[in-house]
């Protein structure tokens, strides 16, 4: 394990030059404290855990301190934001102090998000709230304990800060882990720009150090952007799987790396609803939770359009045609074992797309649902599901279809079947209003509740002794919680 100033650096992003991001200081943050951090996130650049509760710590992950070998940058990108072209946004609010390297040859994006005004701030002050980053924290560890690809969170940074928004807030940091930053709008910039020296330098940067196995194929960028393709639909199959609204999917939210990041107005769905829109900003429903599978091929298509310069039209085409099967195969694969099937059969999509009809204005618990069905035989667990449904001979229906593809899937005890079920059936998930109580206990300066809620969720599927407060259903007003962009 490792002190704080036993970090090794190798900038690589950096060494790109001015053109890619523009160097910035972090603009330090009043009287800063810990709120939380992860000692999982810690354990990626070898930390110890103990000196998170070391003042240096709050001081550097606050912007009053710096390593000597850290160069923050604020990177420079544009992107399509709700459909609409944004020629330059950038880190408005974040900056990436530097890369680490850890024992196991991994590197780590080190981004300070909070950190102060930068050239990309866009009238904004380049402050995040404490809520937000709380938010932000919650959903990064949360999400990977899921095992859903997703930028990690190494801590929560507080302070006296005053910040403004709706109202007075408080301002805070949170500093955010991941193998790279780079997003389709960075591609984007340098393509709508017309800066093709820069964007072939982009694109090699990304090529090498994050698919170098591309290397290998006939035409190496079309690998890439295969491999960029199948990797957000997979991610994309995740979230639709266990019921994740990302509520942003603007291009310059898409991570090249096909991971979750630069959470704003998400959700986990509470009672089952196709349609459901977390932002409360997004009128059209552009980023519902059904719309999220297209827009995710939408977003593909705009980051292939700034790849022209490299791959063919023709061969861009046919990568995006792969876009939907890989999403399918990814998404029934997973429902498949969330129904505690191990086997394939032709029907078993229209099986899941059938119970989801059902639940559909049923008022049924998404995540409790699954869970409950693993907990007793098949026959037992529908008839105790049966009361949460409004059209009670549809489900009848579907439950005597499903009692008998469980019977043709094997002979397996229900000891087996629990266990095989409740491993991806999560008893716990971040459900807003639980993130709304500890950061509401947070901003009147009691920590416990982030810290005992980030505790949970680090173990999603266990059930935990003392914890089932964190696996009901939430109350009515926990439903209807209203969230915003405004971080």
């Amino acid at each position: 394990m490792k002190a704080l100033d036993e970090l090794t650096f190798d900038n690589r992003f950096a060494r790109l030059g001015d053109a890619f991001s523009t160097h910035v200081l972090p603009e330090p943050l009043d009287e800063p404290r810990l709120v939380v951090a992860s000692k999982a996130a810690m354990a990626l650049l070898d930390l110890d855990p103990a000196v998170a509760e070391t003042p240096v710590f709050a001081e550097l992950f606050g912007g009053h301190k710096l390593w000597a070998e850290a160069e923050p940058r604020a990177m420079v990108y544009s992107g399509h934001q709700f459909g609409g072209y944004t020629p330059q946004l950038g880190d408005g609010r974040g900056l990436l102090l530097g890369e680490v390297y850890n024992d196991a040859g991994e590197h780590w994006d080190l981004h300070l998000k909070g950190a102060g005004m930068t050239p990309y701030s866009r009238m904004g002050d380049g402050r995040a709230v404490l809520r937000s980053s709380i938010r932000e924290f919650l959903a990064s560890e949360a999400l990977h304990a899921l095992g859903i690809p997703s930028s990690r969170a190494l801590c929560v940074i507080g302070s006296s800060t005053p910040v403004w928004r709706e109202k007075q807030e408080r301002g805070a940091m949170v500093l955010r882990l991941a193998h790279s930053h780079i997003r389709f709008g960075h591609f984007e910039y340098f393509y709508y720009t017309k800066k093709p020296e820069q964007q072939a330098e982009l694109a090699e940067h990304v090529l090498n150090l994050h698919y170098p196995e591309c290397r290998e194929q006939p035409e190496p960028y079309l690998a890439m952007f295969r491999e960029i393709v199948e990797r957000n639909a997979e991610m994309i199959a995740k979230w639709q799987a266990y019921g994740f609204c990302h509520g942003v999917m603007n291009t310059d939210n898409m991570s090249i790396l096909g991971i979750t990041f630069d959470f704003g107005p998400f959700a986990f769905l509470d009672d089952f609803d196709a349609h459901f829109i977390c932002n409360h900003s997004d009128h059209e429903g552009r980023y519902s939770f059904s719309n999220q599978v297209p827009i995710g091929q939408w977003n593909l298509s705009a980051l292939a359009q700034a790849l022209t310069p490299f791959i063919s039209v023709d061969a861009l085409k046919e990568a995006l045609g792969l876009y939907l099967p890989f999403y399918q195969a990814h998404y029934l694969d997973l429902m498949r074992r969330r129904l505690g099937l191990t086997s394939a059969e032709e029907d078993d999509q229209k099986l899941v797309e059938d119970l989801l009809k059902l639940m559909q204005n049923s008022g049924v618990d998404y995540t409790l649902f699954f869970r409950r069905l693993g907990d007793e035989s098949a026959a037992l667990a529908v008839t105790r599901l049966r009361d949460d449904f409004v059209d009670l001979a549809g489900f009848d229906t579907w439950a005597e279809r499903y009692k008998a593809r469980v019977a043709r899937d094997g002979d397996f005890t229900q000891e087996q079947r629990r266990e095989r079920m409740h491993a991806v059936n999560p008893l716990y998930i971040l459900r807003n209003y639980l993130a709304q109580n500890a950061i509401a206990a947070a901003e009147s300066g009691d920590y416990s509740e982030v810290r005992r809620l980030h505790e949970v969720l680090t173990r999603p599927f266990e059930e935990q002794a003392g914890m089932e407060q964190y696996a009901q259903r939430p109350p009515d007003w926990g439903k209807h919680l209203e969230i915003s962009c405004s971080s």
